[in-house]
C-alpha cells in the first residue's frame, strides 16, 4: 500500500472516530444521549482545553518533566536489557543460574512498585525514571536474548569455519540478528517508558501530564482529562517515529517485505 493511501486512511479513521464521539455526545438517540458529556466530555470541549493549555504555556512545563522521565527511562532500560540479554545469551549456564529470579522480578506488579521507589528516591524524576526502568528493560531483555538465540547455526558454523573472532561474531553474526528483535521491542518499550513516567507522576509528583492528568480528575474536569490523554497519545507517537527513523538508517541492509496487494 502507498504511503500516502495509508496516511489518508489512519487520518480518515481518526476523523470518523472523532465525529462519532461528537455525535454521540451532542444528538439525543430516542431522547437520551449515549455518551453523557459529563463522563465522556466532547471533542470541541477537549479541542478547547489542549489550545488554551499551548496558548497560556501551561503544558510546555509538563511535557518536558514528562519528556526527560520517560527518555531516561528508555535510554537505561533499553541499554540495560541489550547489554544483559547479549550476557545471557552468550553465557548459557549463568543464564540457567537467574533464569527464576528474572522471571520473578518481571511478574511482579509494577504499580506495586511505584509507592515503593518513590519511598526510596523520594518523589522527584528518579521513582519515575525507575519505574519505567522496570518496565522497559524486561521487553528489551527478553527480546534481545531470544534474537541472539535465534541465530541460524549453519551461519554461526560457516562464519567460524571462515576463522571469525569472538569479537567478529559479535559484529557480523549476532549483532544483526538481535537487531530486528531488539527494534521491535523498542517500538512497544517507547509508550511503556511513557506509561511509567506518567503512572508515577499521577501517583505523586509536582509537574508532568500524570500531574496535570491527576489535576483535572481531581475536580471533576472530564475535558481535561481526555485533553492529557490526547497529549499524552501524540507524545508517544512521535517519539515512536523517531525510533523508527533510527531503526530505517541501522536496518537499512534488511531486505523490504514486498508487497504486491492493491
Amino acid at each position: 500500500m502507498a504511503r500516502a493511501r495509508l496516511t489518508a486512511l489512519q487520518i480518515l479513521v481518526a476523523i470518523v472516530a472523532i465525529a462519532l464521539w461528537y455525535a454521540l455526545t451532542t444528538y439525543p438517540i430516542f431522547g437520551k444521549l449515549l455518551l453523557p458529556p459529563f463522563f465522556f466530555s466532547n471533542p470541541v470541549d477537549v479541542a478547547k482545553q489542549i489550545a488554551t493549555w499551548f496558548v497560556t504555556g501551561v503544558i510546555w512545563k509538563h511535557l518536558w518533566v514528562t519528556l526527560i522521565e520517560s527518555v531516561l527511562a528508555f535510554v537505561l532500560g533499553s541499554v540495560g536489557g541489550v547489554l544483559v540479554g547479549f550476557w545471557f545469551a552468550r553465557q548459557p549456564r549463568t543464564a540457567a543460574v537467574f533464569d527464576p529470579y528474572v522471571k520473578m522480578a518481571n511478574a511482579l506488579p509494577r504499580v506495586v512498585l511505584a509507592p515503593i521507589f518513590a519511598l526510596w528516591l523520594g518523589l522527584g524524576i528518579w521513582s519515575k525514571v525507575a519505574l519505567g526502568f522496570t518496565l522497559v528493560f524486561f521487553i528489551v531483555f527478553f527480546n534481545v536474548y531470544q534474537g541472539v538465540k535465534e541465530v541460524s547455526p549453519t551461519v554461526l558454523a560457516n562464519a567460524r569455519m571462515l576463522g571469525m573472532s569472538e569479537r567478529q561474531l559479535m559484529r557480523h553474526v549476532y549483532w544483526p540478528s538481535a537487531l530486528s528483535w531488539m527494534f521491535s521491542s523498542l517500538h512497544t518499550s517507547v509508550g511503556f517508558a511513557v506509561v511509567g513516567a506518567v503512572v508515577g507522576e499521577y501517583l505523586g509528583a509536582a509537574a508532568g501530564l500524570g500531574y496535570l492528568i491527576q489535576q483535572a480528575e481531581g475536580v471533576f474536569d472530564v475535558a481535561g482529562v481526555f485533553a492529557g490523554m490526547f497529549v499524552l497519545a501524540v507524545f508517544v507517537i512521535v517519539i515512536d517515529a523517531i525510533v523508527s527513523v533510527v531503526e530505517k538508517r541501522l536496518l537499512v541492509w534488511r531486505p523490504v517485505a514486498s508487497d504486491s496487494r492493491p
